[in-house]
C-alpha cells in the first residue's frame, strides 16, 4: 500500500501543474493545418492544451475581436472595418502568414472541361449561364456551388474573380471546403472552388487562364487566384501562443503544411 501511494505521488509530481489553454477558431481552409499542427505541438509540449475549431474566417476574426479565441485562422486579410472594431475594443490584431494557397476550381471527373478563364468563371457564377456546352463542355446543366459569406475563401474569390458582384441566386451555398468538394464529387454538372488541401481523386481540377494551381505557379504568383493563409493574434504573441505560431512557421510545421496539401513558405519545402 505504501509503495502504491509513493508511486501515485511521483506520477502527480512529474505531471504538469496546469495546462496552458489556447483556442484557435476560424477558416475551414486553414483548419487541417491547425488541427495537425496542434496535435504534434501538444505531443511535443505536454503542458499545452490547444482547442481547434472551424466556422469560417469571419467567425474566427469576430471571435478574436470579442476575446473568445486566442488565434483566429483566416484565409483572407482582415478588413479595415474589422481592424477599426478591434481598435475600439482595445485589441491590436497582428497577422502571421503561415502558408500559401491557390483557390482551386473543381468539377465532377466526368466533365470534359479542363480550363476556364477568369471571365468565364465570373460569368458562370454571376449570370444564368445554364449549360456546359456554352464553355466547350458536355450538354449538361451547370450546378454552381459556392462558399457562404462568412468564408475567407468566398471573400478572396469574390474580390479576385467576381469583382465583388453577387453570386447567382440559384447557387448552392456551403459552410466548408469539404461541403463543396463532397457535392461536386457526386454531381456531374457541378462546379465549385476549394483550398488546395481539399483536392482528392473524387474531383477534377481545372486550370484557370491556362495555369494549374501547383506550387511553382502559386509561389511565383503565376496562378491568378493565389492567396496567403493567416493566423491572427491580439498584439505580439507571447507564451504558448508564440511558441505554437513559431512551430507552424518552423521546418517541422511547414512540412505539415505541405503534407496537408498546401504550400509552405519555404520554396524548397
Amino acid at each position: 500500500m505504501k509503495k502504491l501511494l509513493i508511486a501515485v505521488l511521483v506520477l502527480n509530481l512529474s505531471a504538469p501543474l496546469f495546462a496552458e489553454k489556447v483556442v484557435l477558431e476560424g477558416s475551414t481552409t486553414v483548419l487541417p493545418i491547425a488541427q495537425k499542427a496542434a496535435e504534434v505541438f501538444m505531443k511535443n509540449n505536454p503542458s499545452a492544451d490547444l482547442s481547434v475549431r472551424g466556422g469560417g474566417s469571419g467567425v474566427g476574426i469576430a471571435s478574436i475581436i470579442d476575446g473568445t479565441c486566442d488565434i483566429a485562422d483566416a484565409s483572407r486579410a482582415i478588413k479595415p472595418a474589422e481592424l477599426e472594431k478591434a481598435a475600439k475594443r482595445g485589441r491590436d490584431l497582428k497577422a502571421h502568414v503561415i502558408a500559401m494557397d491557390g483557390i482551386t476550381h473543381i468539377v465532377h471527373p466526368s466533365n470534359t472541361i479542363t480550363n476556364l478563364s477568369r471571365a468565364q468563371i465570373k460569368e458562370i457564377y454571376t449570370s444564368r449561364a445554364a449549360n456546359w456546352k456554352k464553355f466547350g463542355g458536355p450538354d449538361l446543366k451547370i450546378v454552381v456551388i459556392s462558399r457562404d459569406s462568412a468564408s475567407g475563401t468566398f471573400e478572396a474569390f469574390s474580390e479576385i474573380v467576381l469583382d465583388k458582384k453577387k453570386v447567382r441566386p440559384d447557387a448552392i451555398m456551403q459552410a466548408s471546403n469539404q461541403g463543396i468538394a463532397s457535392i461536386v464529387s457526386r454531381t456531374p454538372g457541378a462546379i465549385g472552388y476549394v483550398g488546395l488541401g481539399y483536392i482528392s481523386p473524387s474531383v477534377k481540377i481545372l486550370s484557370v487562364d491556362g495555369v494549374m494551381p501547383d506550387k511553382e505557379a502559386v509561389l511565383k504568383n503565376k496562378y491568378p487566384i493565389s492567396r496567403p493563409l493567416f493566423m491572427y493574434t491580439n498584439g505580439t504573441p507571447g507564451g504558448t501562443i508564440k511558441k505554437f505560431i513559431d512551430f507552424v512557421k518552423s521546418p517541422e510545421g511547414q512540412k505539415i503544411v505541405s503534407e496537408e496539401g498546401f504550400i509552405g513558405l519555404n520554396p524548397k519545402q
